[in-house]
């Protein structure tokens, strides 16, 4: 596991996951949103947010987390593994509405920019977006996965199944190649 993608519905928990697998592999981290928004939730000009990826998937290790469809097949070929938190629609509104709750007012250290948390109509949008997330898109992603054989599936379907993959990677770290 050397370039990890980790994707799922919007509010699964793909920011903090990505974190914890950063601490626990010593893997670079990089978020998408890091590389698309700007200011006050302005997307970057297309060309240089593609630049910007291009630029992170050359590099030989990472942990890149975000969706973005569209960029799914320019990054595919990249990684060695995928991570899909495919969880329910539910699961995810609520993920989703509790980062707006804790994150009100403040911007997130995953965005680029200064993206501002706030109660409002595009917020409104996105949470409710996520219980429509699965139907749009699940069946893209894993088609689009299967186009890529050699890529390592890992689907976990819940928080339960993310913290138990987290501890294991913890645990091979500690026994893999060090002296006992």
């Amino acid at each position: 596991m050397q370039r990890v993608l980790i994707i799922g519905g919007n509010g699964s928990g793909k920011t903090t996951m990505a974190r914890q697998l950063a601490e626990r592999t010593g893997l670079p981290l990089c978020h998408l949103d890091t590389l698309y928004w700007t200011d006050d939730w302005q997307p970057r000009e297309r060309s240089a947010f593609l630049e910007l990826l291009q630029a992170e998937l050359e590099k030989s290790e990472w942990i890149l987390d975000g969706n973005m469809r569209s960029t799914l097949p320019q990054r595919l070929p990249y990684c060695d593994t995928v991570i899909y938190l495919d969880f329910s629609g539910i699961r995810c509104f609520f993920g989703a509405l509790k980062r707006l709750l804790l994150n009100h007012g403040t911007s997130r250290p995953d965005m680029g920019g200064t993206c501002i948390e706030r109660f409002d109509k595009r917020s409104w949008t996105f949470i409710k977006s996520t219980l429509s997330f699965n139907k749009k898109h699940r069946a893209y992603f894993y088609q689009t996965i299967a186009e890529h054989p050699d890529v390592q599936l890992i689907v976990l379907k819940n928080r339960k199944q993310v913290s138990d993959f987290l501890r294991s990677v913890q645990k091979q770290e500690k026994t893999d190649g060090l002296p006992t």
